[in-house]
């Protein structure tokens, strides 16, 4: 599927991409829901490859650009002005920021992990519904989004974000499940 460029799409996109990466969680065993994520002899050169040790480090960090997302729609909306990303980093130095994250919740448990990004994902669609076609996917609507479109942002959050944690499950259970 291309990337969505209208609400419809991008709703449709953001649940059916969720419900996929759903399916492959549900599929999994208990030990591959608490195993170290291995990758055989891949080695990616992004940093989240050595970032993301298990299942509950890539569920906390889609729920925390879904409360990116949230956190900096509602701010502007309400007339506080304020950037996407956390307040110290810009898009050269966001890695650090989810680094930041993945330390944040090292004692947060995969069950609670699985009920807040589940929470979040609803969230984030419920937002996206209240706005029209042309906000999410017209430039110059929200000066606060720059360049960009709004839709954008919640694509990147939500189904191009889903495509990356589902990839990385793939892998990972393409080796233990070869072993």
């Amino acid at each position: 599927m291309a990337r969505a460029s209208t609400k419809v799409d991008l709703i449709e996109s953001a649940n059916s991409k969720f419900e996929k990466l759903w399916d492959i969680i549900n599929k999994m065993s208990e030990s591959e829901e608490n195993g170290t994520l291995v990758y055989g002899d891949f080695i990616g050169k992004e940093r989240h490859w050595g970032r993301d040790k298990n299942l509950r480090d890539i569920l906390i960090h889609l729920y925390e650009w879904h409360m990116l997302l949230l956190n900096w729609v509602d701010s502007n909306i309400s007339g506080n002005e304020k950037s996407f990303l956390k307040e110290g980093y810009n898009w050269k130095t966001y890695g650090d920021m989810n680094v930041e994250f993945w330390e944040n919740h090292q004692d947060t448990s995969l069950e609670k992990a699985k009920d807040m990004i589940l929470e979040s994902h609803k969230k984030v669609v419920c937002l996206a519904e209240k706005f029209s076609n042309d906000e999410l996917f017209s430039k110059n609507v929200f000066l606060w989004v720059g360049g960009s479109t709004l839709g954008s942002y919640f694509v990147s959050t939500t189904s191009s974000h889903y495509d990356w944690a589902m990839k990385k499950l793939r892998k990972y259970l393409k080796v233990v499940r070869n072993k």
